[in-house]
C-alpha cells in the first residue's frame, strides 16, 4: 500500500523577548501579516520578519513574569529559540552608559538558599549560572558589533562598545551607588566577575535549559546602577534602546540559518 508523502517541516519561530513596549515598537511596525493572540494573560504577536516566522512579546518585568513568558511561548507556541532585548545597569568596570552587553551567562544576585546550598546556587540543579546558547549569543555578538561600528543606531555615544560576560538578575532594580558596590563586590567575591544588572534575563535562560531551547540576550546599558539611575529612564529607552534594539534583532534575523 503507498504512503503518503511526509509533508515538509514548517520553520518553527524564534521568539523576540522584550521587558518594555518601546523596545518592540518598530519591529511590531514592520511584522508581516500580524496576528495578536491573547494567551496567559499576555499578548502575543506572530507574524514573519525578513521572511522568517517570529513572535514577538513583552516579558513584563521581574523573574516571575519572565519565566511565565518564556514558558508560554515554548509551550504554546512552539518557538525554538528565544532572543532578549533589554536594559540593564552597568557594574563592570568599563562598561558604560550607551554600551551593549551581550549575555554569555546568567546568575540570580538575589537567590541565596543557604545553608542548605551555597548561596547563588540554583537549588537541585548544581548550579549558579545558567548560559547562554554558544551559536545563538555568538551570531548575536556580531549582530550587535555590526550595529554599533555603523554608528547610525548609537550615534549619541560614539565611543560605545560591545561587551560579552555575565549578567546578573534579580527582583529589585538597583539604583544605588552603595547597593551597586556591594552588588558587585559580594558577586564578584564568589566569582562571578558580573557586567551588568537586571531582573529577567536568569530566569528566562533557566526555563530554557529546562526545556533544551536556544537562548540569547542583549542588554544596552542604560545606568551605571547607582544614584542616577532614575534620571531620564524613559527618554533613554525611547530614543536609544529601542533603536539599538530594533537594529540589532534585524541583524540577527537576516544572519540566521533557515
Amino acid at each position: 500500500m503507498p504512503t503518503s508523502p511526509t509533508p515538509s517541516a514548517s520553520p518553527t519561530p524564534i521568539a523576540i523577548l522584550s521587558a518594555l513596549l518601546h523596545e518592540q515598537q518598530g519591529l511590531m511596525e514592520l511584522l508581516h501579516r500580524p496576528h495578536k493572540v491573547t494567551h496567559a494573560g499576555r499578548d502575543f504577536w506572530l507574524g514573519e520578519l525578513h521572511g522568517r516566522p517570529v513572535v514577538l512579546a513583552l516579558s513584563k518585568i521581574g523573574k516571575v513574569a519572565a519565566a511565565t513568558t518564556a514558558t508560554a511561548l515554548i509551550e504554546r507556541f512552539g518557538v525554538r529559540r528565544i532572543v532578549f532585548t533589554g536594559v540593564a545597569g552597568g557594574l563592570g568596570q568599563d562598561v558604560n552608559v550607551g554600551d551593549v552587553v551581550v549575555a554569555s551567562d546568567f546568575v540570580q544576585h538575589d537567590l541565596d538558599a543557604s545553608p542548605l546550598f551555597p548561596r547563588y546556587e540554583v537549588p537541585l540543579y548544581g548550579r549558579s549560572r545558567f548560559e547562554g546558547d554558544a551559536a545563538l549569543t555568538a551570531l548575536l555578538f556580531n549582530a550587535a558589533s555590526a550595529v554599533l561600528a555603523d554608528g547610525g543606531a548609537s550615534a549619541a555615544f560614539p565611543g560605545a562598545r560591545v561587551h560579552r560576560g555575565l549578567i546578573a538578575s534579580g527582583d529589585r532594580f538597583v539604583s544605588g551607588a552603595g547597593e551597586s558596590r556591594g552588588l558587585h563586590a559580594a558577586l564578584t567575591g564568589a566569582g562571578h566577575e558580573v557586567l551588568a544588572v537586571e531582573m529577567e534575563g536568569a530566569a528566562v535562560a533557566q526555563v530554557c535549559h529546562d526545556y533544551g531551547v536556544p537562548f540569547a540576550a542583549v542588554r544596552t546599558i542604560s545606568d551605571r546602577a547607582d544614584d542616577s539611575a532614575h534620571v531620564d529612564f524613559p527618554r533613554f529607552v525611547e530614543e536609544v534602546a529601542s533603536r539599538y534594539a530594533h537594529a540589532i534583532a534585524e541583524r540577527l534575523l537576516v544572519s540566521l540559518e533557515p
